[in-house]
């Protein structure tokens, strides 16, 4: 008998929790979880009560069951306003008496924004919309059918293809219309965000927030952009603590903070050039963090570009690098072995604007 089948048939007399069921198995919380989640989605058990206080027992044995909820439009985007939709989609669907606070908050933002990215951006005449709500996760999918989001930065910014628009984006302040628009809303709907992925034509941007990771994957064509966003109900993710993190005090509440994750331009680096694309757009910010996981080498030009011609060029901008491997260290200490570095554990901190005042 499989564990879901023993599941199932310790339910059939009691309902019990999670951590009872793992004893009674012999397995640990996560694996019985895992389970759990399984039968719950299938529809065939039900969980009563939230966090450590709930108890699972067999959907049959309810007098009503736990229900998911599902809510598919196509709408013409011309003279379309996103906040009227979303209160539409709210009051149909019952979400802000559904999900807490704080998720109704980041759910809101992240709907409203991507809408309105559709609406003004896309060129689209329609779009589809789905929201979906189980009892672990609160999901919506925008897909509209226009030019497509990574064609749109390629084509504005005269950049030599649509990947390297995927770089631009991962910035923050990028726009296609920075007459209306400040360039925030795909940043902070990536930031607020369980998992989002940014899909159009043959390139599909993904954003873990669980893990602060993000990856780009080869996928069929596909014409328009497609978002698909998904949240936690049970999250403790703030959308007032992801615009602090970003436009922090210190920085007189301004979005002039980010984070660009490196590896998602290359794996290697070796030239200037390279050097010169990732940091286009950067002058935008008073404090910039290069991640460098998993990043495998840095050329000498590459390295010189950054922390010495670019610091020298813009003493205003403020770099961080973090999460640098040992090995990449040396090459930075190299282009820099005439300023102060200051290193603790695997993160080293570069201050553009006040390196050079010492030396060694």
């Amino acid at each position: 008998m499989d564990t879901k089948a023993k599941i199932l048939r310790i339910l059939t007399r009691t309902a019990i929790s999670g951590a009872g069921l793992a004893r009674r198995l012999g397995i640990s919380r996560q694996a019985v979880h895992t389970y759990l989640k399984e039968l719950v989605l299938l529809g065939q058990v039900a969980k009563i009560g939230t966090t450590r206080a709930a108890v699972y027992e067999l959907a049959s044995h309810l007098s009503r069951k736990p229900v998911t909820i599902f809510f598919s439009k196509k709408l013409t985007l011309s003279k379309l306003d996103e906040d009227e939709v979303f209160r539409a989609v709210a009051r149909q669907t019952q979400l802000d008496k559904k999900l807490p606070t704080n998720v109704w908050e980041v759910v809101q933002y992240g709907f409203t924004e991507m809408l309105n990215n559709a609406i003004e951006h896309s060129w689209s005449r329609n779009c589809s919309i789905q929201i979906r709500l189980d009892p672990y996760v609160c999901t919506f999918t925008i897909r509209d059918f226009g030019i497509g989001l990574f064609h749109s930065v390629a084509s504005k910014f005269d950049l030599p293809d649509e990947s390297a628009a995927v770089g631009e984006l991962l910035k923050g302040k990028t726009t296609t219309m920075a007459e209306r628009h400040t360039g925030e809303g795909i940043f902070f709907t990536s930031k607020a965000a369980d998992l989002v992925s940014f899909r159009s034509h043959r390139i599909e941007l993904i954003f873990d927030g669980r893990n602060q990771d993000a990856f780009v994957k080869q996928n069929r064509f596909l014409r328009g952009t497609e978002v698909d966003f998904e949240i936690s109900r049970r999250s403790r993710r703030k959308l007032q603590a992801v615009f602090e993190e970003f436009a922090p005090a210190d920085l007189d509440y301004r979005f002039d903070k980010t984070r660009v994750l490196v590896k998602l331009f290359h794996q290697e680096y070796v030239s200037r050039s390279e050097a010169r694309r990732l940091l286009a757009g950067l002058e935008k910010f008073k404090l910039v963090e290069l991640d460098f996981r998993d990043v495998k080498s840095l050329g000498q030009g590459f390295a010189d570009e950054i922390f010495r011609v670019y610091r020298n060029a813009h003493p205003g901008v403020e770099f961080r690098a973090v999460n640098l491997s040992t090995a990449l260290q040396p090459m930075i200490r190299h282009v820099l072995d005439n300023y102060e570095i200051s290193q603790v554990d695997n993160l080293l901190t570069i201050n553009a604007g006040k390196l050079g005042s010492k030396t060694k």
